[in-house]
């Protein structure tokens, strides 16, 4: 059984540690999509470009570990990928990235059948992004992007 000594030992470390995980002054950085275009095609599967913006208002280096991200086109789940080549942002500082993706033509024949059967001046796309900023940063950060583009024809 812990004396009270020790429980009171145990219960200052816990809050101490939890302390340290706090950062006053930090305020989460923003990520937003700053393009999502349909590249040329030079083969039979459709790439895509994604470009994202991201803002680090704090004063301390933003490392990027990676990203895992998916896109939705007319409701089918038909992009997955990942990277891990990714800038660190510097102290209020600002950075782009591209991502380039090709279409998993087994996810995209939902979508193709859709557009055979239901023809689209533009296309509806749901892009989902996590960001792996490391644990020093606390959680990932998360975004969602919603938007149209028109295919190339």
């Amino acid at each position: 059984m812990l004396r009270r000594s020790q429980f009171l030992f145990i219960l200052i470390v816990t809050l101490l540690c939890s302390c340290a995980g706090m950062r006053p002054g930090y305020e989460s950085p923003s990520v937003s999509l700053r393009s999502f275009r349909y590249l040329p095609q030079d083969g039979i599967s459709p790439r895509f470009e994604i470009g994202l913006h991201l803002v680090n208002p704090n004063k301390t280096a933003l490392p990027l570990n990676g990203i895992f991200y998916t896109v939705k086109i007319e409701g089918h789940k038909v992009l997955t990928g990942v990277a891990n080549d990714l800038p660190t942002v510097e102290p209020y500082g600002e950075a782009d990235i591209l991502l380039e993706a090709s279409v998993d033509l087994l996810q995209g024949v939902g979508l193709f059948q859709t557009l055979l059967t239901q023809p689209q001046t533009s296309l509806k796309y749901v892009f989902d992004a996590k960001l792996d900023v490391g644990a020093a940063f606390g959680s990932d950060i998360r975004i969602q992007e919603k938007g149209q583009f028109l295919p190339d024809r």
